[in-house]
């Protein structure tokens, strides 16, 4: 095999792959979903809706390598979506509503799920970053390889 290809093996709890003492995961994304500080769980993890503070008001631990993007989004959807599509089916095989009544109910219930469940969600993806030491939690810049010109 040509070049010098190294496996690296995870290891989850205990050590870190990378030599690091591992941080706890799940302890991690609860305290991500109650909108606190995935390190301390005391300080505030969000200053508005879904806008991450810089750094942690209590610990000082920063907060801001997140890199959440449309992950959060995209879980909610997918959540929503199945609770709201077997909730409408249930409906359905037990009554005959009439189309208006219908979005009458699942347009507003639809709305409200994905209101209620972006934040804590968000919360969630970013208590994971922190935990996994991705994109700079590790006290290391990410390292973006170059695109290829065409």
């Amino acid at each position: 095999m040509p070049g010098n290809f190294q496996v690296e093996e995870q290891v989850f709890g205990g050590e870190h792959h990378s030599g690091r003492v591992a941080r706890p995961l799940w302890t991690a994304i609860k305290r991500g979903m109650l909108g606190r500080c995935p390190r301390c769980g005391k300080g505030k993890l969000f200053r508005a809706f879904v806008k991450p503070v810089d750094t942690c008001e209590v610990c000082g631990e920063e907060l801001h390598h997140h890199r959440a993007d449309d992950l959060p989004a995209y879980l909610v959807i997918v959540i929503v979506g199945h609770i709201v599509l077997g909730s409408f089916m249930a409906v359905e095989a037990a009554t005959t509503l009439s189309t208006w009544q219908h979005a009458l109910i699942w347009v507003p219930l639809t709305i409200i799920l994905a209101l209620v469940l972006l934040q804590p969600v968000k919360g969630a993806v970013i208590g994971l970053q922190w935990a996994l030491y991705m994109h700079g939690f590790g006290d290391e810049k990410d390292e973006f390889e170059p695109r290829p010109k065409a």
